[in-house]
C-alpha cells in the first residue's frame, strides 16, 4: 500500500498542489482559460486540457523513468541535447511570474477580507515558504501531499455549497451555455503552461519502477489535476458572467453564494495552498542548483542555503505581484505557453515516444 502511495499519489498530488495556488485556489486562471469562453465552451475547454495533460504526463514520467533524470536540467539535456538552455529561460520566467501570481493573490485576498496592505500578504507567503523549504524535500513532498487531500475536501464542499445554494441551476445553465470562439485554444494553452512545471517535480516521480506504472501515474495524475477546474467552472455559472471581472473568482463566488464558515475556511486552505505552489516551485529550483553543486561537494545544499534561495526568489516575485494578478493571468501565462509547446510539449511527445521506444 505505501509503494502503491508513492507511485500513484505522491506525483498526482505535488503536482496538484502546484497548479492549485495560482489556477484553482484563485479560480483567476480558470476563468480566463475556460469560463470566458461560454459555460458549454469553456466545459469543451477542459476536455481538451484533460487530455493534452494526460499524454503529456505519461510520456515525461515514462521518459524520466527511463533515463533515470529527476532534475529537469538533466532531463532536457537528455531530451534536446545543447537546447537544454531554451527550457531554462523559460521556466525562471514562469517561475518568477507564478510566485508574482501567489503573492499578488495572497496580498489581495487579506487585503479585501482584513483590509491589510497587500505587503502583508506578500510577506507572510514569503516566510512560510522559507519555512517550509529550509526542512527539505521529504517535507515538502509530505506537506503537499496532505494539503492537496486536504484541499480536494474544501473544494467538494464548496462545490455542495454552491449547488444546492438553489438560485441557479447549475446543469440547465451549461446545458443552455454559450459556446464562444477560442475555447479549443484556451484549453490547449490551459495545459501547457501548468505542463511546463511537471520536469521541475520530477522529484517526487522516483518510486516509479516500470512503463505500466510511469503510463497510469500520469493519467491519473492528468484526470486528477482537472477535476477542481471542471467542478469550478460548472460552480461560476451561479454568479456568471459577473464572475468574470472578479481578480479572485473564488473568494468573491464564496461570499456571494455560501456561508462565512465556508469563507473562513476556504481563505485558510488557499493560503496553504499559495504557500505550497512557492514551495514546490523553490524545491525544484533547488534541485536543478544541486545537481550542479554535488559534483563539487559530494553533497545537498545545506538548510541556510536552501532557505536564502528561497528568500532571494520569492522577493522577485513579490515585485512581480505588484502588477496585479489579472494582468499576469492574462498576458504572462499565455505568452509563456507557445514557448513551452516548442522546447517540452512537443518534444516529449515525439522525440521523447522515439528514445524511449529505441532504450528499450
Amino acid at each position: 500500500m505505501n509503494r502503491i502511495f508513492h507511485v500513484y499519489v505522491v506525483p498526482a498530488a505535488v503536482f496538484i498542489s502546484v497548479v492549485m495556488g495560482g489556477g484553482y485556489g484563485t479560480g483567476r486562471e480558470v476563468v480566463e482559460f475556460f469560463t470566458r469562453y461560454g459555460l458549454l465552451g469553456g466545459l469543451f475547454g477542459t476536455v481538451v486540457a484533460t487530455c493534452v495533460f494526460t499524454v503529456v504526463l505519461a510520456c515525461t514520467y515514462e521518459f524520466a523513468r527511463v533515463f533515470q533524470v529527476y532534475d529537469y536540467r538533466t532531463f532536457f539535456k537528455k531530451l534536446i541535447g545543447p537546447f537544454w538552455v531554451c527550457f531554462e529561460v523559460l521556466y525562471l520566467l514562469l517561475f518568477l511570474l507564478v510566485l508574482g501570481v501567489v503573492s499578488s493573490a495572497a496580498g489581495n485576498i487579506l487585503e479585501q477580507k482584513f483590509a491589510t496592505p497587500s505587503y502583508v500578504g506578500m510577506l507572510g507567503v514569503l516566510v512560510l515558504v522559507v519555512a517550509l523549504v529550509y526542512f527539505g524535500r521529504e517535507a515538502v513532498e509530505k506537506v503537499l501531499t496532505l494539503w492537496s487531500i486536504g484541499m480536494y475536501l474544501v473544494f467538494g464542499y464548496y462545490f455542495i455549497e454552491i449547488f444546492n445554494n438553489g438560485e441557479v441551476n447549475l446543469l440547465q445553465a451549461l446545458t443552455l451555455g454559450s459556446i464562444e470562439p477560442g475555447w479549443l485554444k484556451g484549453g490547449i494553452l490551459y495545459a501547457m503552461y501548468n505542463l511546463a512545471i511537471a520536469p521541475v517535480l520530477l522529484f517526487s516521480t522516483r518510486a516509479i519502477q516500470t512503463r505500466r506504472e510511469a503510463v497510469l501515474a500520469g493519467i491519473i495524475a492528468g484526470v486528477a489535476v482537472m477535476v477542481p477546474a471542471v467542478l469550478f467552472h460548472i460552480s461560476y455559472a451561479a454568479g456568471y458572467p459577473e464572475v468574470l471581472e472578479q481578480p479572485v473568482p473564488n473568494y468573491w463566488m464564496i461570499s456571494e453564494y455560501a456561508t462565512p464558515l465556508l469563507l473562513i475556511v476556504f481563505l485558510v486552505a488557499l493560503l496553504g495552498t499559495l504557500v505550497e505552489t512557492g514551495a514546490g516551485l523553490v524545491q525544484g529550483l533547488i534541485e536543478r542548483i544541486e545537481t550542479v553543486v554535488k559534483p563539487a561537494t559530494d553533497d545537498i545544499l545545506s538548510q541556510p542555503a536552501r532557505a536564502a534561495i528561497a528568500l532571494v526568489t520569492l522577493t522577485f516575485g513579490g515585485f512581480i505581484g505588484s502588477l496585479g494578478i489579472v494582468a499576469l493571468v492574462a498576458q504572462g501565462y499565455s505568452a509563456l505557453s507557445i514557448g513551452f509547446a516548442l522546447v517540452y510539449i512537443i518534444p516529449i511527445c515525439t522525440l521523447g515516444v522515439v528514445k524511449i521506444i529505441k532504450s528499450a
